[in-house]
């Protein structure tokens, strides 16, 4: 079920507000000094191709982006807890310049669930007079706030708040907290008098609890979709961020210092970026156009390459990846980003010399800049991951077609542009079909000789706030039990068959393991290093050191669920998850974040019916 739409015309913020609620804050700021954890959730169960080594190397661009927001509004005792890097920290434990910090701020992805509920429960053992305010966001909360807050009366547990939404969001809940806020007064404390009075009605992109006695959540009140911010320039510097990042370690606690500029890019070689958010497709399997409201946003020229200075002058950082929907989107916004990055430079240098980047685009939107290639690679890009999903378009129409998928990486190949492609295996995609390229290993073939360095396969999952999430429920494709074993949110990660309408979906998941084992191995290297006259030799080889040992790994913790498959049994869901705890909106009417079959309040009290 996708997120419901603001009304026209109150999508967006009004221009400069994300800047001025900052300026507010940094006006109050000198007199809360507020200490913040920002810990960010990873299973590392889930790393696995084609995730492997990204997973680990990349600092991710979102616990980064709250970091930037604390900072840049005047709180800059704050610290990024990275949870690839520090598996065995303990909210319980920690403390920031010698005390218990009053905010911690959990981010987490759905397939991260688990360490997402760890770390949150953790926090609720420390003592109620000393315990941070609790705020849960991130993709997970985006579509499942619900699943954030406990409903054991014998293990009561759960985040305080949970935002929906972006950096906005929130800015303006601890603008309204502080509000209420006493000298020295608790967070939390400030934060049930917030909400007591209403206040917190007022800030688009919050669910929070309304709690028992115990500190168990009675319902959980939904305060609608948040708005956005329309020019991306306005966003914080992310330099801000990389200064917050606590150092990797095995310990529970926290270091005296966060990791020295001197080794970010030791530990995170390639940066993250939002560069443009918004794509003009409706794929019914992608949730992204509902959640931009169906914005695209961009931040300019000047800005990225500011951004990417900054980057490389003051951490290092020489490689980039631009966390976008679909950068070829909008043309003339493209090249407005991309000429300037073209005559830009770095050190007296040209920006191409000190910096390389790449970013996600489709098919049909690469034809789109074809006269524009030359101009594209002058701005550093270096790599591209295509959106290919399913060549002959028998999965979901993008305007790409096989011939027209050939054309494109071919041009980009011309240009010295590597391309990766991501591919979506579906019902009905066999594993090879003579004489057509429908088969999976076909257009792993054709994609490979066309001149892609790397191929990703991921199995189409259901996935939350997507138009077939509902419908795949109803339809029974999506797998509570296989064989006695429950299905795990860690499981919605596209390396599991987690929902197919096939009769033998055990052929699926070895379908998978069959392809990564066509594009990744040793003779594939071998006719890689043979090509030294190609400019991708040295990147497709790499692709193939980097793939064969994500093949291993992949294999051995996927390998046994396709066996589960083969021999069965298969208990189905009936319904998507839905909240044990009833929602609704302040005014009692359905929540904006409720998925279908979600209870509501016996009775509405009697603030709600103010």
């Amino acid at each position: 079920m996708e997120l419901p739409h603001r009304a026209a015309g109150d999508v967006l913020l009004k221009p400069g507000e994300l800047s001025r609620i900052r300026s507010r804050l940094r006006g109050v700021a000198g007199r809360h000094d507020l200490a913040t954890v920002i810990a960010c959730a990873y299973d590392h169960r889930t790393r696995m191709l084609p995730f492997l080594y990204s997973s680990m190397r990349i600092a991710p661009a979102g616990a980064r982006a709250i970091g930037s927001a604390m900072v840049d509004s005047g709180f800059p005792k704050t610290r990024i807890v990275l949870q690839q890097w520090n598996r065995n920290f303990q909210p319980s434990r920690m403390r920031l310049e010698g005390r218990v910090p009053d905010l911690l701020l959990v981010s987490s992805m759905q397939i991260h669930t688990a360490p997402c509920r760890a770390l949150i429960r953790d926090a609720c053992r420390i003592d109620p007079g000393r315990r941070p305010l609790i705020i849960a966001g991130g993709p997970k909360v985006i579509y499942e706030p619900w699943d954030v807050f406990g409903t054991d009366r014998d293990d009561p547990w759960g985040a305080d708040v949970a935002v929906t939404g972006e950096e906005y969001v929130l800015l303006n809940l601890l603008e309204v907290v502080l509000s209420f806020r006493a000298d020295g007064e608790p967070m939390r404390s400030a934060f049930a008098r917030a909400r007591a009075a209403g206040a917190l009605d007022e800030v688009p992109g919050l669910v929070y609890s309304v709690t028992d006695g115990k500190g168990v959540a009675e319902e959980l009140v939904d305060t609608g979709i948040q708005r956005m911010a329309a020019d991306l320039d306005e966003l914080p510097h992310p330099v801000l961020g990389y200064g917050l990042i606590e150092p990797p370690s095995r310990a529970a606690t926290l270091s005296a210092a966060p990791l020295p500029a001197t080794r970010v890019a030791r530990y995170s070689p390639i940066g993250s970026l939002v560069l443009t958010l918004g794509c003009r497709f409706g794929c019914p399997y992608c949730p992204i156009p509902a959640y931009n409201q169906r914005q695209y946003r961009t931040k300019s020229g000047p800005r990225i390459a500011d951004e990417m200075r900054r980057l490389r002058e003051e951490y290092g950082i020489q490689f980039f990846f631009g966390a976008d929907d679909n950068f070829f989107n909008d043309p003339p916004r493209t090249l407005e980003i991309v000429e300037h990055l073209a005559g830009a430079q770095i050190q007296g240098a040209p920006f191409r010399k000190k910096v390389r980047w790449g970013t996600e685009v489709t098919v049909h939107d690469t034809l789109r800049m074809k006269d524009h290639l030359r101009t594209v690679r002058k701005a550093g890009v270096r790599a591209l991951w295509l959106g290919v999903e399913d060549m002959t378009a028998t999965l979901v129409r993008k305007g790409q077609s096989v011939d027209k998928t050939l054309e494109a990486f071919g041009l980009l190949r011309e240009r010295g542009i590597a391309t990766i492609a991501m591919m979506m295996h579906h019902d009905g995609q066999p594993l090879y079909t003579p004489g057509r390229p429908y088969g999976l290993l076909n257009q792993v073939r054709l994609l490979r000789k066309a001149g892609a360095v790397d191929v990703q396969v991921l199995m189409i999952t259901p996935a939350t706030g997507s138009k077939m999430y509902e419908e795949a429920f109803a339809s029974g494709q999506v797998y509570a039990r296989v064989a006695g074993r429950r299905v795990e949110p860690r499981m919605y990660d596209g390396n599991h068959v987690v929902a197919s309408g096939e009769r033998q979906p055990w052929r699926k998941q070895f379908n998978l393991m069959a392809a990564y084992a066509w594009v990744c191995n040793p003779l594939q290297l071998a006719i890689a290093l043979a090509r030294p006259n190609s400019s991708m030799y040295l990147a497709s080889a790499a692709m193939q050191l980097t793939g064969m040992a994500g093949l291993i790994r992949t294999v051995r913790r996927t390998f046994g669920w396709g066996l589960r498959l083969m021999r069965g049994p298969i208990e189905l869901l009936a319904h998507p998850p839905v909240s044990a705890i009833p929602m609704r909106s302040p005014d009692g009417g359905p929540a904006s974040h409720a998925v279908p079959g979600t209870p509501m309040p016996r009775r509405i009290p009697v603030e709600a019916a103010r």
